[in-house]
């Protein structure tokens, strides 16, 4: 099972925000994920990020992949290098 690190849509119409989340990823977007690791609001200025670095970190540790806007999101939060 390769389990990747992405975001999930979470909102109404025209006001979303995502859910950072470790899921299969054979699984759709919005499907059923394995742990819920933070939030990303973009609607806010500036954009409101958190994150539970336990959670990031074990999950890169078992070999899970980010998508490149999670890596970059886990770089602002410094978590990654």
């Amino acid at each position: 099972m390769a389990v990747k690190l992405r975001l999930t849509r979470m909102g109404a119409k025209k006001t979303p925000f995502y859910r950072i989340v470790a899921i299969d990823s054979r699984k759709a977007r919005d499907g059923q994920y394995l742990d819920n690791i933070g939030y990303y609001d973009a609607t806010k200025n500036p954009a409101e990020v958190k994150i539970d670095s336990e959670k990031a970190t074990y999950w890169l540790g078992v070999g899970a992949q980010p998508t490149d806007t999670v890596r970059g999101l886990l770089r602002k939060e410094n978590i990654i290098k």
